[in-house]
């Protein structure tokens, strides 16, 4: 599966921005999806992620509460809502695929297919 991400731009803190991230290939509603995050000089860190049904969610304590992800797997997106946007939200986020829940939802090593990557900018 190939995935594309946009959604992303500059924001005033307390801001929202929506993410979407669109998937090429017929197996996308038996991916589990993520959203990660990196700023420069950082490590990639997780963000979200929901299980191929959306049945199951996850998410980083520093989002929870503020971001929310879903799925549409009719039309092979993810979305991640993003709201009160902090300025240590600015990030290059990341749409990820894995087809196999072996390892922790958490965990990058399982993901196999990777997006292109968004800008998000908060200003304060």
């Amino acid at each position: 599966v190939q995935l594309q991400a946009s959604g992303g731009g500059l924001v005033q803190a307390g801001g929202s921005l929506r993410l979407s991230c669109a998937a090429s290939g017929r197996t996308f509603s038996s991916y589990g999806m993520g959203w990660f995050r990196q700023t420069p000089g950082k490590e990639r860190e997780f963000v979200a992620h929901i299980t191929w049904s959306g049945g199951s969610i996850y998410y980083a304590d520093s989002v929870k509460g503020r971001f929310i992800i879903s799925r549409d797997n009719a039309k092979k997106t993810v979305y991640l809502q993003m709201n009160s946007l902090k300025p240590e939200d600015t990030a290059v986020y990341y749409c990820a695929a894995r087809a196999s829940p072996a390892r922790y939802y958490s965990d990058q090593q399982g993901y196999t297919n990777w997006g292109q990557g968004t800008l998000v900018t908060v200003s304060s």
